[in-house]
């Protein structure tokens, strides 16, 4: 069966909860941390980045909407089919969480591919905190104008990566209680056996 590799901690946690939420035949392989630039992973994923899935035939899948959509498509029996306004409004969200919100997060993460200076570097943090306040205000707002159970009203594989960005905010100066409808999704997501199983997958905590 095709094996995922997760690590703590990180983004993979998101196909992590799709795969149990599917029940889908995919085996979890959870690495340590610094195991992602060692030779066995980077013969997987040469990046040396997770989630990567692994097929049979050693063909390899990276980034997580990719394999979200791979899941997807293989294994839902879910309403949220690509022809679906779900489906496309989940491709939408993911697209944004995965690129515009994960990639603002680089400087916080990675501060020092930004700048080298400390001065440079706290510039750095400042901007991109002030750009996570916006995007956790809009993410906030769609998840309150759509009901507040789901991100986009139903289910879908969007929560699963809203989930980790509510998550990575405590990582950050923000405050989750800045912003009420995250902070009463995550308490919501974490009640959840799905998302209980993946985190155990992966040796991680509940927040709440």
């Amino acid at each position: 069966m095709p094996t995922l590799y997760t690590m703590p901690g990180t983004c993979s946690l998101s196909p992590n909860i799709a795969v149990a939420w599917l029940n889908a035949p995919v085996e979890i392989h959870n690495i340590p941390y610094g195991d992602q630039k060692k030779d066995y992973y980077l013969a997987i994923n040469p990046r040396g980045q997770v989630p990567a899935l692994r097929f049979e035939d050693n063909d390899v899948l990276t980034e997580a909407a990719a394999i979200l959509a791979w899941l997807g498509a293989t294994y839902s029996k879910e309403s949220y089919a690509p022809s679906s306004r779900l489906g496309r409004k989940e491709a939408e969200a993911l697209a944004y969480m995965t690129s515009e919100v994960h990639a603002t997060y680089g400087g916080h993460f990675n501060t020092q591919k930004f700048a080298e200076s400390a001065a440079a570097q706290d510039e750095v943090k400042r901007k991109t905190y002030e750009k996570l306040a916006d995007h956790y205000k809009r993410l906030n707002s769609v998840l309150s104008e759509n009901g507040g159970e789901w991100y986009l009203g139903q289910r879908s594989f969007a929560d699963t990566f809203l989930y980790v960005l509510t998550r990575w905010i405590e990582k950050t100066p923000l405050s989750i209680g800045d912003y009420p409808a995250l902070k009463a999704y995550r308490a919501r997501m974490e009640a959840d056996d799905g998302v209980k199983q993946a985190l155990a997958r992966q040796a991680m905590e509940p927040i709440g």
